[in-house]
């Protein structure tokens, strides 16, 4: 695994969207909520530490506003395309059915 420190932008944009985190952090910043380690359910700091990930990478910019920083996504259209990536995989997960599905009784 190569170390946030020594990767290029490129893979650090790479591993913000792969990581849990990250996406749901890109998510939430959708609907803009007060407080994001609230509703991640995640200490400030770790959280801190995925913004300051998206926000190099690109995806995220931050706002001045007083003496808080204000993150939001970097263009609308994320927000807009995250939604419809969104659906599709639910739409995808709700179909989906394994062939072993009878034998195994999963899915």
């Amino acid at each position: 695994m190569v170390s946030g420190l020594i990767a290029g932008p490129r893979t650090r944009h790479h591993h913000s969207r792969a990581d849990p985190i990250g996406c749901r952090t890109l998510l939430a910043l959708r609907q803009a909520p007060a407080c994001l380690a609230d509703t991640l359910g995640i200490s400030r700091t770790r959280l801190s530490n995925h913004l300051a990930c998206l926000r190099d990478c690109g995806p995220v910019v931050t706002i001045p506003d007083g003496r808080r920083t204000r993150y939001e996504l970097a263009d609308g259209r994320l927000g807009h395309a995250l939604e419809h990536l969104l659906a599709s995989a639910v739409a995808v997960e709700a179909d989906s059915i394994c062939p072993d599905a009878a034998e195994k009784g999963c899915c």
